[in-house]
């Protein structure tokens, strides 16, 4: 028997809007599900998510995007990882790598055989000499990573683009695969009497959209999860005090790095984001320990080369919806939360929202939305939120930078459970618990944890299974296959002229 397709309505376009509708297009039977986005060339988007994290490769994946067109279409480069200056104290700094650090010998994870190493005398390199990523970095370096390389080499990677240029390249995508697109905005939206869902919007020219389930990407606003339905706010900003972000491009630098830059400021942090044709800054900063003009000075002072244009300020507040999905709408990006950017997570929670959305749409053929389904949309939502906000805070809590108020203030909070629990785990024997759901890996947690000067008490004792001179061999051995394998890889540069026609865009910017 024949259904009527379910008409799936985004309101919002962006990188939210547009990756939903391109994952939905690429992915639903057009025969049972229509799809429209509503966005408006007059309300401006946020921009956010120009460095990513390497999940987005599995997204572009999906959509069977070609490499080297998505990054000569939105000025890519590549990411290893993220450079962390004096976050915890002046002059200090350390690399969270997308790889991992040595390997497992005998089911026991590598940091307990490098702390047993270091207690026992033996005086093995730094943690991060036995990461590809993390010397690579060090190095400007950069190459595909080889599949059939020993595991102690894995490493993967992101991408640094315009985000702008993203949305673009996607609503060119999705339009070309059925996604209609309606320009207009909302002015009004109608419930169903009885059940409470979405049925109708009205847009500012008049015209009426009716739909059966509804995708929330209008960014901040929230205008369907938050206004019309009432899905409550989680403020978490007593934890991620940063309310304030000063963005602005600036010309390209010649350190050309596959890894995103944070430092750490007196209120906050400033990122860099080298991409192809310029890079990308912003400082991130507590309102309440320096003034905005005071912060837009800031970041003008520590830029690389000359401001393309005027800073641009956003307003924010840490936290997320309390239900994600709430009757027939679902918020995707930030209309069902916002964490800063400290790690680059912002696409990555717009991707897996959708990835979760889709498991779990309803079918044109049942009646009215299965609350099983959507309370396993929040369960999954409010895990991830949740780890990667316990991983923000921890940079924040893990900090010398005394005498300076917001990084005592933070230093000095009360954590939240969960954290209190990995750090307590960590200091007494090492351990990072992994789990299945939800954000980061184990060794991101160890390059933060031990980056910022964190130290266990004692180590895995399944470890003191490999002789100490056994142990001492295969550390070196280690390192040496580690080295060699960064010294062989050309520059970042190279890779991005050779991959993405780098070099005929540069002058084809340079004439236009």
């Amino acid at each position: 028997m024949a259904h009527t397709p379910l008409h799936i309505v985004i309101v919002g376009g962006g990188s939210a809007g547009w990756m939903c509708a391109a994952a939905c297009a690429q992915v639903l039977n057009p025969q049972r599900y229509r799809l429209t986005l509503i966005e408006s060339d007059d309300i401006g988007t946020v921009g956010v998510g120009e460095a990513t994290l390497p999940a987005l490769r599995d997204f572009n994946t999906l959509l069977r995007i070609d490499e080297s067109q998505f990054m000569r279409e939105t000025r890519a480069t590549f990411k290893l990882g993220i450079e962390f200056r004096d976050w915890d104290s002046p002059g200090e700094h350390y690399v969270h790598p997308f790889g991992s650090f040595g390997q497992l010998w005998g089911g026991v994870e590598f940091q307990h055989h490098w702390m047993r190493a270091r207690q026992r005398g033996l005086n093995p390199a730094p943690l991060e000499e036995y990461s590809c990523a993390v010397r690579a970095c060090r190095r400007n370096a950069f190459d595909f990573p080889d599949l059939k390389a020993p595991r102690s080499t894995f490493y993967g990677y992101a991408y640094h683009f315009d985000a702008g240029l993203y949305a673009q390249f996607l609503r060119t995508w999705a339009r070309a695969r059925g996604v209609k697109r309606v320009e207009g905005q909302v002015v009004d939206v109608a419930l169903n009497g009885e059940s409470g869902n979405l049925t109708t919007l009205t847009l500012k020219s008049g015209q009426k959209i009716d739909g059966d389930f509804f995708v929330d990407a209008s960014g901040f606003r929230s205008l369907l999860l938050g206004d019309k339905l009432g899905s409550a706010w989680e403020d978490w900003s007593h934890w991620l005090p940063c309310d304030r972000a000063w963005a602005v491009p600036c010309e390209r630098s010649a350190d050309f790095t596959p890894f995103t830059r944070s430092i750490a400021q007196r209120a906050g942090w400033i990122w860099r984001i080298p991409l192809q044709h310029r890079t990308g800054n912003g400082y991130v900063f507590a309102s309440r320990f320096v003034s905005e003009d005071e912060a837009r000075a800031t970041l003008l002072g520590r830029l690389d080369g000359h401001a393309l244009g005027e800073p641009r300020l956003l307003r924010f507040r840490a936290g997320r919806r309390t239900n994600a999905w709430k009757r027939n709408c679902v918020g995707i990006g930030l209309a069902s939360g916002f964490l800063e950017p400290l790690e680059s997570t912002s696409l990555f929670l717009i991707q897996q929202g959708v990835q979760d959305m889709l498991r779990l749409l309803p079918a044109p053929e049942t009646c009215g939305i299965d609350e099983r389904l959507s309370g396993e949309f929040n369960r999954l939502s409010d895990a991830l939120y949740e780890r990667i906000r316990d991983f923000l805070i921890l940079h924040y809590v893990a900090n010398r930078r005394h005498g300076e108020p917001l990084w005592d203030l933070v230093r000095n909070y009360p954590l939240p459970a969960s954290l209190a629990h990995k750090l307590g785990l960590f200091a007494s024997r090492g351990h990072v618990p992994y789990f299945k759901d939800g954000f980061f890996s184990r060794d991101s947690w160890l390059a933060v944890l031990f980056g910022q000067g964190l130290t266990p008490r004692a180590y895995d004792r399944l470890a003191d299974f490999i002789p100490l001179d056994d142990l001492d061999a295969k550390l070196r051995v280690l390192h040496t296959r580690v080295a060699t394998h960064v010294d062989g890889m050309p520059s970042h540069a190279d890779v991005v002229a050779r991959h993405c026609g780098e070099a005929a865009l540069l002058r084809q910017v340079a004439m236009t």
